[in-house]
């Protein structure tokens, strides 16, 4: 009888979810508007850089250097310029992100064997893509320096490093990106559809008929928990997908282990949301309290920046958030094939949070029952 009361109750959920408008808009915008916001325009990668160059000298070495710039990929445009003031109106009018000026001299103290000297300008305003810009502008003029070197028979630099990256060796950052999304995701659909739950039926009256069904306090828990995480399963298995079939981002763990700690990843997220929900009155302030907690928590989880740079006081506050444990998952499954005693290690916490939040969750849930 248990399992015909809890399945009626998960059905009744399932139900109110799929035919009110405004949680079907919840349910399918939110995850649509990230994934394609933030795999394709949320990005560190600095690509379609303009450029302005003087080139004062005008002899085969500053034309040779002109038209590798010309040549890269990362570079959009690469004017010319007849003079200063209108290289430092360029910058000012943010029409291009750097600039390069070329001596008179150069051509001829390369020929000579003097160092010669490139001055690049960059704009502060965009701190981060001025130094990536800088890192481009110098590997291509070091690379044409040693050309120069070696034709000249002069030696050439005594260093010559080649990266090689692991797990990501094109550096790709929608590899990054994407099975970050999968958590987030998850997080954001399970933690409103479960504040949303027990706070729609104190708006809609129905909360009190629901007290007096024949389900006990547990199951009626029980019953709040389960649709989030069958959505929230669904949305991950549906962005999965997208980043395999559309991105095509090597999946080199096991799924089953993603699925497995994913199960306890829901719990963490169905127990926050439940504790927001038994607090709040209205649908309104329990979607503001899911949103309350979402952004702090994707702030704290290492989505954007690494935890170790975070500040020593605010490092400890990360341990209680499920995505962070989730989102190490998800990156080793995708790209590194993680172990299954690291991917247990990250789930026990997730099993700690789950049970806490729930237990928290039930014990508000009956306080404000009496």
């Amino acid at each position: 009888m248990w399992w015909t009361r809890l399945k009626a109750l998960i059905v009744k959920e399932l139900l109110a979810l799929l035919r009110d408008p405004k949680a079907r808009l919840i349910l399918v915008g939110p995850p649509l508007v990230q994934l394609l916001v933030f795999s394709y325009a949320a990005t560190l990668d600095v690509t379609n850089i303009d450029l302005v160059v003087l080139d004062r000298d005008a002899g085969a070495a500053s034309r040779e250097l002109v038209q590798r710039l010309e040549g890269a990929p990362d570079f959009r445009s690469v004017v010319p310029v007849a003079g200063e003031a209108a290289l430092a109106a360029a910058i000012d009018r943010q029409e291009a992100i750097a600039a390069i000026s070329i001596g008179p001299t150069f051509s001829r103290d390369i020929a000579a064997g003097v160092p010669a000297k490139v001055q690049v300008i960059l704009d502060g305003r965009r701190s981060n893509a001025s130094q990536i810009v800088a890192g481009y502008i110098s590997r291509i003029v070091q690379g044409l320096g040693a050309e120069i070197a070696v034709s000249g028979g002069r030696a050439p630099p005594p260093v010559d490093v080649v990266a090689r990256n692991w797990f990501n060796p094109n550096l790709i950052y929608q590899w990054f990106m994407v099975p970050n999304l999968v958590a987030s995701i998850a997080l954001l659909i399970g933690l409103i559809v479960t504040a949303l739950s027990i706070a729609r039926e104190r708006e809609l009256g129905t909360f009190d008929q629901l007290m007096v069904s024949p389900l006990r306090t547990h199951e009626i828990l029980i019953g709040k928990v389960i649709p989030p995480m069958l959505v929230g399963s669904v949305h991950l298995t549906l962005y999965v997908l997208a980043a395999v079939l559309v991105f095509g981002i090597p999946l080199r763990g096991s799924l089953g282990l993603l699925y497995g700690s994913a199960l306890f990843y829901l719990l963490s997220v169905a127990g926050l949301g439940l504790f927001i929900s038994a607090l709040a009155a209205t649908q309104q302030q329990a979607i503001l309290g899911a949103f309350l907690l979402l952004v702090p928590a994707t702030l704290l989880s290492g989505f954007a920046t690494p935890i170790e740079n975070m500040p020593e006081w605010l490092q400890p506050v990360t341990i209680v958030n499920p995505l962070r444990y989730f989102l190490i998952i998800v990156r080793g499954v995708f790209l590194k094939d993680l172990p299954v005693a690291e991917i247990a290690a990250q789930t026990l916490p997730l099993a700690l949070i789950a049970a806490a939040t729930l237990t928290a969750a039930a014990w508000l849930f009956r306080r404000r029952l009496e």
